[in-house]
């Protein structure tokens, strides 16, 4: 739902919290204002000397924050306490100490600044994975200053699903992985699923034939199930900025995905680029599916939103006009850096032909707003770094340059930044380059890696299910996958 429309459901205003702690405790109140001295929804981060997070009561709290609609009044111990101060990318980061003492109440009032407005740049942003109460998202969604929000409200043995709330999503998290479903007019039945059975693509299936204009979205690039998912064609987009990638840290390992070689890609950001080259990989193999972004906010240690996806439209927002602008891949994902990137004045998503096969010269207009330091932004083409812009420590930056293609495939712009505990980036949707008759440029050593990742995966499945019956049942979708990459091996006209 559009923050715009949640505005019409939650009055902001002065809100103050108590909670009671001992007869020791003190006053500390929170005051948050626009440049304009109005009340601003935020999220604060709030610990004592130890480290442990402070709560307020009655305001939603996970892991370490809460959020309020621009004021909160805490009773706490006697202490000194540090507090950080967010509200989305798109505004600046607060922080600081304050001692709260027993001889008066203590007031921090501060102003938080807009950075930049992507809203009147035509951006509008969306986290695709969340598990936070239904009753919480307004609240959370204008702390986080996001536009959309849909919420998982029903995966494998939970199903909160509620019909008069519009915008809900499921999950099927398994063996496989995970696929989120959005879009839908009521949930799929999936409580009975066990760990490999029955495939995945059963629930594909019954999700597509229940609403036609289902959304399916593949979780992370990295699990087991992905070359089967994409050989279906029946995915929509893939989650390039997940939530293995938390506000603070790293999640090191792949969990039950299949794992990078940690000598070549080490902890703590090698998952990061490991989720960043599968996803050039299957670019390469000539599929064009548009980067998707999730925190999992109410499962693992995010904040709402600190994933996201913006997407541009042309008009006023509107949840189909989101969707639609996601498919033709018009967007950017971020967790951080905000990469507005336009080719020839077009966005990404976008096919460039040149029909007689000569080369393009596009100009590429490069719009970046950080406030974590890059040193540089990288042109990625057909999975190679072709050029470097470096970046100054400005805030608001402008760069253009030529790119001279000669050869169809793709590319993309994006930018991480030096930051060594969380893999903190942006990255455009690809364009793509349509030279001579040579379409769709179709790398054979990337469809190698899927075709070698499904053949592992088979005896995998062969491993966990000894039923033969159901066995068989499952294997049937990998099967079908392996032919497909099989068939794209035949198909490569590149490396």
């Amino acid at each position: 739902m559009a923050w715009e429309r949640m505005r019409q459901f939650y009055v902001l205003g002065l809100l103050y919290v108590v909670v009671s702690l001992d007869a020791h405790a003190a006053w500390l109140s929170f005051d948050i204002q626009n440049e304009d001295g109005q009340s601003l929804p935020c999220r604060i981060h709030l610990f004592d000397p130890d480290g442990k997070p402070q709560r307020a009561a009655g305001l939603p709290f996970w892991r370490d924050h809460f959020v309020c609609p621009g004021a909160a009044k805490l009773e706490l111990s006697v202490d000194r306490y540090r507090y950080q101060i967010e509200r989305g990318p798109e505004y600046e980061r607060l922080k600081g100490e304050v001692a709260v003492n027993d001889e008066s109440p203590k007031l921090v009032r501060l102003t938080l600044k807009r950075i930049v407005n992507l809203r009147g740049e035509g951006w509008y942003s969306a986290d695709l994975h969340i598990h936070r109460p239904l009753s919480q998202i307004g609240l959370l969604m204008q702390a986080e200053d996001l536009d959309f929000a849909p919420v998982i409200t029903w995966w494998n043995r939970r199903n909160h699903w509620d019909q008069n709330t519009h915008s809900q999503a499921g999950e099927d998290e398994r063996e496989g992985g995970a696929l989120l479903f959005h879009r839908m007019q009521a949930p799929i039945d999936i409580t009975k699923s066990t760990r490999e059975t029955p495939s995945p693509m059963v629930y594909v299936e019954q999700a597509r034939k229940q609403t036609p204009g289902v959304w399916i979205d593949i979780e992370k690039p990295f699990w087991w199930d992905v070359p089967v998912w994409l050989a279906s064609g029946k995915m929509q987009s893939i989650g390039v900025a997940n939530n293995h990638m938390w506000r603070s840290e790293m999640l090191t390992n792949e969990a039950w995905g299949r794992e990078r070689d940690i000598q070549r890609l080490p902890s703590p950001l090698g998952n990061g680029y490991w989720t960043q080259e599968i996803y050039y990989h299957i670019l390469n193999t000539g599929i064009r599916i548009p980067p998707s972004a999730g925190s999992a906010s109410g499962v693992l240690g995010n904040p709402l939103g600190y994933n996201r996806v913006y997407v541009h439209l042309e008009g006023k927002f509107s949840e189909t006009a989101w969707w639609d602008g996601l498919a033709k891949g018009n967007c950017f994902v971020t967790n951080g850096p905000l990469l507005r990137v336009r080719a020839n004045d077009r966005l990404p998503g976008d096919v460039f032909t040149a029909d007689g096969g000569e080369p393009l010269a596009l100009k590429l207009d490069v719009q970046l707003t950080t406030l974590d330091r890059l040193r540089k932004l990288e042109v990625i083409q057909n999975g190679k770094v072709m050029q470097t812009i470096l970046c100054n420590g400005d805030r608001n930056q402008a760069h253009s340059l030529t790119l001279t293609v000669n050869k169809s495939g793709w590319f993309l712009i994006r930018g991480i930044a030096e930051n060594p505990k969380t893999f903190r980036f942006a990255s455009t949707a690809p364009f793509y380059t349509e030279l001579g008759q040579e379409k769709r440029r179709i790398s054979k050593s990337s469809s190698r890696f899927f075709l070698d990742w499904v053949n592992e995966r088979i005896e995998r499945v062969k491993a966990n299910i000894t039923d033969k019956s159901q066995q068989a049942e499952v294997l049937r979708s990998h099967e079908s996958a392996r032919k497909f990459w099989q068939e794209r091996v035949r198909q490569s006209n590149a490396d």
